[in-house]
């Protein structure tokens, strides 16, 4: 009997075992499944979008409403950009117009941070300064390039002005916005374990503040990028450099639109490109540890 009932007790485990590896076989190809429709999900929208202005602008060029000088064909602008290319202008032009657009970046980063905090923190400072700050986000930073080129001459310092003034007041106005944002609590919480000044800012303030001052940083790129764009279509010198914006003043002189969009288009990957790999990723990040954010598995 105990022999039959040891055969009956494998046959069981054995079937538990079958059953547990066909399940993960399953669960397996469910995730698999899941993974791919989301990958197509998220693929086909913009596809669709970009067939469909395709064909609006074929259908567009062929009405003749614009001679072909004015609105060149899809071809025709594929075709510059194919030898923009080829010959490294483009990519050349990207590369030095990201790398001035990062060190502009970075260096309103380590002026509007700190800037952001004191208005928060500091009433007084807040009450005087907070207004003109926010007055300047809204200033186009087109309308600091004149007194750029005034004040530090045509180069590479007029450049880094425009993108400075363009990009600090929104750093500031989102660390500003983060800190508003934190329940009082924490700050309570904070003083009762010693944290207090320096030691508060950097393990209560700033930690709770990200959701909203990476929304400042996310805001403070797109001023920056456009701050550098009106610049480098000003600030035009051989000894600079070739940027995107320069590019662009160079089709414009030329008259050749099919180099303004590819230059259009250049701005266009370079702006997409770091919004999917710099800040979308640590915008996921911020929220998921906060539990604002289910991680897919």
């Amino acid at each position: 009997m105990s022999i039959l009932d040891g055969l009956r007790s494998s046959s069981n485990d054995d079937l538990a075992s079958l059953e547990a590896g066909l399940d993960a076989l399953e669960t397996h190809a469910a995730r698999t499944r899941s993974r791919r429709r989301q990958a197509v999900s998220a693929v086909w929208p913009p596809a669709l979008a970009i067939a469909l202005l395709l064909l609006v602008w074929e259908v567009t060029y062929r009405s003749g409403v614009k001679p072909a000088y004015a609105l060149p064909s899809p071809m025709d602008v594929g075709l510059v950009l194919r030898d923009q290319l080829r010959d490294g202008t483009l990519l050349h032009a990207m590369a030095t117009s990201l790398t001035r657009g990062g060190l502009g970046f970075l260096a309103a980063l380590a002026l509007g941070t700190p800037l952001g905090v004191l208005i928060a923190r500091v009433r007084p400072v807040r009450r005087g300064i907070g207004p003109l700050v926010s007055g300047l986000q809204s200033l186009p930073s087109v309308a600091w390039v004149p007194a750029a080129i005034i004040f530090f001459g045509i180069g590479d310092p007029a450049i880094y002005a425009v993108v400075l003034l363009g990009a600090t007041p929104s750093i500031a106005n989102g660390m500003v916005s983060g800190i508003d944002q934190i329940p009082p609590l924490y700050e309570r919480v904070g003083r009762v374990l010693g944290a207090r000044g320096f030691a508060s800012a950097r393990h209560v303030l700033l930690p709770a503040a990200l959701p909203g001052y990476v929304g400042g940083l996310r805001q403070g790129w797109a001023f920056s990028w456009r701050s550098l764009m009106a610049a480098e279509l000003i600030v035009s010198s051989p000894e600079l450099g070739q940027g995107l914006g320069q590019l662009l003043d160079a089709g414009r002189s030329l008259n050749d639109m099919s180099l303004v969009f590819a230059g259009i288009l250049g701005i266009l990957v370079v702006g997409i490109a770091v919004e999917l790999c710099v800040f979308a990723p640590l915008e996921r990040r911020v929220l998921r540890r906060r539990g604002l954010l289910v991680a897919r598995s």
